[in-house]
């Protein structure tokens, strides 16, 4: 299921939230070479977050493959900056492109009710916090992490407490029939995460793909913060206009 759009306008330009995109897909153009085997494979090793390198769990000069041919020397260089810049690198097209349309779909309403310093703020913390939780439940994983979908869980994190009952469009194709329906946010976002931590209790470290975990800390960190950054004025004239609209 995907979600396509939200009954909630927003009524200012959101423009950390397409700053953020467009940050995104730059850093994947220019910087990872648009998905080039060897800029990509350079990116994730890095600047790509490896949990095992973070914690100093892992032997200098160990090599990990990464397919292709590539593969990253750990413990040669430093990583401390790898929370922050591995969450806007990505893996693929279809990774940055699911990443970007679900920061749309959720992150302009969150930009709404807290502006747009504290949201850009916020969105930060979100990764960081997603970086480490992934760190502190794995922190032998050998396993690149990059991708914005741990800010982006924090985003729907606030989402689902500041707009709950806000309808969710979806699209769902069940076999060859494109089907499209509409739920409330708190049903759409809770099934979300409930699959990642039950992804999260039943992936193994060497299993690759998906960092659920890393969404799991991102969503949490996401309701913890969003009353602190939440602006009450712009929340109220934000309820007020969407009940007129």
């Amino acid at each position: 299921m995907i979600p396509y759009r939200d009954d909630n306008p927003h009524f200012r330009t959101p423009i950390v939230t397409i700053g953020l995109i467009l940050l995104n897909v730059l850093v994947w153009l220019l910087v990872q070479g648009a998905g080039e085997p060897a800029a990509l494979a350079t990116t994730v090793c890095e600047l790509g977050l490896i949990p095992g390198e973070l914690a100093h769990l892992v032997h200098p000069g160990s090599v990990i493959g990464l397919g292709n041919g590539a593969g990253c020397v750990l413990g040669t260089s430093p990583t401390w900056f790898t929370p922050l810049t591995s969450m806007f690198l990505h893996g693929g097209w279809m990774h940055l492109i699911g990443n970007m349309w679900f920061l749309w779909v959720f992150g302009n309403n969150v930009e709404d009710a807290m502006g747009r310093e504290r949201f850009l703020a916020f969105y930060i913390l979100c990764g960081l916090a997603a970086a480490f939780v992934q760190v502190a439940v794995d922190p032998r994983s050998v396993l690149p992490m990059v991708g914005a979908s741990g800010a982006i869980s924090g985003v729907m994190g606030a989402y689902v407490l500041l707009y709950p009952h806000v309808k969710v469009h979806m699209f769902f194709l069940l076999l060859i029939f494109p089907l499209t329906f509409a739920i409330p946010a708190w049903t759409m976002i809770g099934y979300w995460f409930l699959l990642q931590l039950f992804g999260g209790l039943v992936a193994t470290s060497d299993a690759g793909g998906v960092a659920f975990w890393a969404h799991v800390g991102g969503f949490l960190g996401g309701v913890l913060l969003v009353r602190l950054f939440r602006d009450p004025v712009l929340v109220a004239q934000h309820r007020r206009l969407a009940a007129w609209s």
